[in-house]
């Protein structure tokens, strides 16, 4: 199967839902609208000439620039991408799904944007949304365990946030 004609596949599939695609990056990638992100890899991983039976590693990414100046150049709103890494053992292909989420669920500071957990397709879904969970602070809704897996429970902020601030002492330790 061609990209084009698998990108072409998941647009008839999902419609809008598939909101962006570029097949010629070296990890080809296609873009999903967050809340459908569970049912495109539910078909992902079930069709057979698919067959996304791997979930290789889920990270996220920060677009935030401090400096006001340069964050009027960038050309793009300040977001998080959380991004999803799978390969098909079988059919020895690969592919790169991106979401995308606003740094804070409706604007307000502090409030976790929210993404569907992907933890019912993949097993292994299970402890990397924890760490993204925990480093970036994107709340999977619907995760069976979604609690700190690399930070204490205590711990304030996400340490992988451009705008993270490493606390000067915890629990009277100093760090610096």
């Amino acid at each position: 199967m061609t990209g084009t004609s698998f990108v072409s596949r998941l647009q008839q599939k999902f419609g809008d839902q598939i909101t962006g695609s570029n097949l010629e990056a070296v990890d080809p990638w296609i873009e999903v609208a967050p809340e459908s992100i569970a049912e495109v890899c539910q078909f992902l991983r079930d069709d057979e000439e698919l067959a996304f039976d791997l979930l290789n590693c889920i990270t996220a990414v920060d677009y935030f620039i401090a400096d006001p100046k340069k964050a009027a150049k960038a050309g793009w709103e300040p977001h998080i991408d959380v991004v999803y890494h799978m390969s098909s053992v079988s059919k020895k292909h690969s592919l790169v799904v991106k979401v995308r989420l606003p740094r804070w669920k409706d604007g307000v500071e502090g409030q976790l944007p929210e993404v569907p957990t992907v933890s019912q397709v993949w097993r292994t879904a299970d402890w990397h949304e924890r760490e993204v969970f925990d480093l970036s602070g994107v709340c999977f809704t619907g995760h069976p365990d979604l609690r700190r897996i690399l930070c204490p429970e205590d711990w304030v902020g996400y340490p992988l946030r451009k705008d993270y601030e490493m606390p000067l002492e915890y629990h009277g330790i100093r760090g610096r």
